[in-house]
């Protein structure tokens, strides 16, 4: 569905409400005169009337016709294909929801075509009209405002995923709740999927950052190296989030190697004070004619007192050595 078609120029919106494509495909002249179409899971033909339109190259419409891409950024004759993961923290179920944003800019015009949940871009419109400076730069600044809403939109993940990874750690050390093993596991399938998401726009975003392309003003640059800033954190916090993680799981099995080798002391001990009487008791219920002790009046009550003091020795020594 188209979520909105805007007409810019001279740095504002020139009418309320989406134009029609045919009717926003005529205002694309290039310069600071630009259309910015937004999609969220478009239908086939809908993807193909922009292709029609626009001219946009068949390869780049394919890909946006079908998520989970790797984030990149083409060049295709004139004008580029950029690729975006986005990402949002679900408070209630404290786990991370992936999104794809995929954004087609040329000479005059940017479409983006959103999959899934997400960053919506209404906030990044809304603050870009609010710039008519940015906004006589033409097309790029709408690219812009893209990175920077989708880029902006990662910190919040990464204060979320800082916040269950200390409550795992404190899961960890706490001997009262069950070892969290199955919660270290998603999080760092999580992490691992943030990382995907972040690190491949970094090299893109340096490029824009160099002003690599050529249709990028020159006063935009400084904005994408802002953005490029932002990310670079982001990866770093992403990195020490795995190493983290990765120290916590590995702490988390070592204590519950540590617990069942607990209990294997403890089973051994109690096996250990067992044997001795069990032993002693076997010995008597051999029934050999010949036992001295068989005809002795305290033969009974001596055994039983052997093997009473062989038990509390035992105990003792277990106790002693920490095994009980």
């Amino acid at each position: 569905m188209i979520v909105d078609c805007a007409h810019y120029k001279d740095g504002a919106r020139q009418h309320e409400g989406p134009l029609p494509l045919e009717q926003a495909a005529k205002c694309a002249r290039g310069g600071d005169e630009f259309v910015w179409i937004g999609l969220h899971e478009p239908a086939p033909e809908d993807l193909k009337q922009l292709e029609g339109l626009f001219g946009l190259h068949e390869l780049a419409v394919e890909d946006a016709a079908r998520p989970h891409q790797r984030p990149k950024a083409e060049d295709y004759e004139g004008s580029s294909f950029i690729v975006l993961r986005t990402a949002h923290y679900h408070q209630d179920t404290e786990r991370v929801h992936f999104g794809e944003i995929h954004v087609f800019a040329g000479t005059g015009y940017v479409i983006t075509v959103r999959h899934g949940p997400g960053s919506e871009l209404a906030t990044a419109r809304s603050r870009l009209e609010a710039r008519p400076d940015l906004l006589k730069m033409g097309a790029a600044a709408a690219v812009w405002a893209i990175l920077d809403k989708v880029v902006d939109d990662y910190m919040p993940v990464t204060d979320g995923i800082d916040d269950d990874i200390e409550e795992v750690e404190n899961d960890v050390f706490d001997d009262d709740r069950p070892a969290p093993t199955a919660r270290i596991y998603h999080l760092k399938r999580e992490v691992i999927e943030f990382h995907r998401a972040v690190y491949p726009l970094l090299g893109p975003l340096e490029a824009l950052e160099r002003g690599a392309y050529e249709r990028i003003p020159e006063e935009l640059t400084r904005y994408f190296r802002d953005v490029h800033d932002h990310a670079k954190r982001t990866d770093e916090l992403v990195n020490s989030q795995r190493e983290l993680l990765t120290s916590v799981l590995e702490a988390n099995l070592a204590l519950v190697s540590v617990s069942q080798n607990e209990v294997v002391k403890k089973i051994s001990a109690y096996a250990a004070v067992i044997a001795v009487p069990t032993f002693i008791a076997s010995n008597y219920g051999m029934n050999f004619e010949h036992m001295p002790e068989l005809g002795s009046p305290i033969g009974y009550p001596l055994a039983l007192a052997v093997m009473a003091i062989a038990v509390a020795i035992l105990v003792t020594f277990f106790r002693r050595i920490d095994w009980l």
